[in-house]
């Protein structure tokens, strides 16, 4: 089992793990995979170990939107289709 990255090193790495975003954005490591599984939240696949790796800046961005679009009570579709809109 590896040991955990300081929060001063994910807070400047360009790419974090799943487990570094929930530390990072106090979401539960299940939303976060939902949101992923959902295509709502972007990874790219380290090829060395299979890993997910997110971009910590957008994927914090895109946690941030997902969280204030689901406090004005938009369904996941409803999300979904607005986070597409973002991306073009």
């Amino acid at each position: 089992m590896s040991r955990q990255r300081s929060m001063k090193v994910i807070e400047n790495s360009e790419y974090v793990t799943i487990g570094e975003l929930v530390r990072l954005s106090n979401v539960r490591y299940s939303t976060l995979k939902y949101y992923t599984e959902e295509g709502m939240l972007p990874f790219e696949q380290a090829e060395e170990n299979l890993t997910r790796r997110y971009k910590r800046e957008q994927s914090i961005s895109q946690i941030q939107k997902i969280k204030a679009l689901r406090q004005e009570g938009k369904s996941i579709s409803e999300i979904k289709a607005a986070l597409k809109i973002d991306f073009f």
